[in-house]
């Protein structure tokens, strides 16, 4: 494994290229505000009348509409949500590419299943936070980075890796490690991690947690305290040090009960669970099912994330956080800017 970092990159590769970001949501506010901080010409790319043209005119961004904004740029990120990316490679970024242009991507989606299938003479990279975007802005400005990986698909220039690691420095990631890998394993890996750990995993577990002990007659608040409040303090732990950071950090007998109790919880059911969402992204069935999703508008979506956000805990947490002021300042999502 390769692993790079700012002295590594030489950011006068990008001097005299303009980059243009497509999309101004998580990642693309991060990486716009970023690279324009670090001296690199950016123009954000957006439809005409999108909310996010007034927050990125806001934060002194050059914006233009999608198709101007490619055709404009030697450089193409794109960082429209993953469903939106075939068509508007196919209409919109695609008529103004040339030979010699490097497309880039923030996860490997739509090249690892071929829904984008570039020209040849068309270098492609990809610069892949590990973290939110609105976390990848926050590390930057406090003079830190987000771990980013590196990959490159096509190199008819033969200078791909070197724009696509001073890309990667740009965003702040080379202050941390730049890691290079390819959009294969990148993308099966994240879409895994995100499924079983990080968002579906954790968040099943959390509501399985709150439920088992609101059934049990606590109160909601303890039971938010127990299962939601305190997820952060213990993760804010693992992310320092690893689990034994954490597991030093907690009594004798929390130690105990997790090291006895926890592989009750995440038994052979779900490990063999884990095993069968990995064997669907890697065969694709995940892709074309949610592919698919998106093409029907997006009922059974759109169905799941109105059960979910009105989940009791969600309800309980609101006044809790309300007692906590603090919690609302200087946050990491700000619908208004971000």
């Amino acid at each position: 494994m390769q692993v790079y970092y700012d002295r590594d990159a030489d950011l006068s590769v990008l001097k005299g290229k303009k980059v243009a970001v497509l999309g101004y949501g998580s990642q693309g506010h991060a990486h716009a505000n970023n690279l324009r901080d670090s001296g690199v010409e950016v123009v954000v790319g957006l439809r005409r009348g999108s909310n996010s043209w007034p927050k990125a005119e806001k934060a002194g961004l050059k914006v233009a509409e999608t198709a101007e904004a490619a055709a404009s740029a030697d450089i193409v990120m794109i960082l429209l949500p993953d469903e939106l990316q075939g068509d508007a490679y196919e209409k919109e970024i695609k008529p103004g590419l040339k030979n010699g242009n490097y497309l880039a991507f923030g996860h490997g989606f739509n090249i690892h299943f071929k829904r984008i299938v570039p020209p040849a003479g068309v270098n492609v990279f990809m610069v892949a936070p590990k973290g939110p975007g609105h976390l990848v802005r926050s590390e930057y400005q406090k003079g830190r980075g987000v771990p980013c990986l590196l990959a490159v698909h096509q190199d008819p220039s033969g200078n791909t890796k070197n724009i696509g690691l001073a890309y990667g420095s740009a965003l702040g990631g080379a202050r941390a490690a730049v890691i290079e890998t390819t959009f294969k394993d990148e993308t099966e890996t994240d879409l895994f991690g995100e499924q079983s750990v990080l968002c579906g995993g954790l968040c099943e577990l959390i509501q399985a947690g709150y439920e088992t002990l609101v059934n049990a007659g606590y109160p909601p608040e303890m039971a938010y305290f127990e299962c939601v409040h305190e997820v952060k303090l213990i993760v804010d732990l693992i992310y320092e040090g690893g689990l034994t950071n954490m597991r030093y950090s907690i009594s004798n007998t929390a130690e105990y009960g997790d090291l006895t109790r926890g592989k009750r919880v995440i038994g052979p059911e779900v490990r063999e669970a884990m095993q069968q969402i990995l064997k669907d992204i890697q065969s694709g069935k995940f892709a074309e099912e949610w592919i698919n999703e998106y093409k029907c508008g997006m009922p059974h979506f759109t169905e799941l994330r109105k059960e979910a956000a009105n989940h009791p805990l969600e309800k309980v947490g609101d006044g809790l956080r309300a007692m906590m002021p603090w919690l609302a300042q200087n946050r990491l999502v700000d619908k208004s800017r971000n």
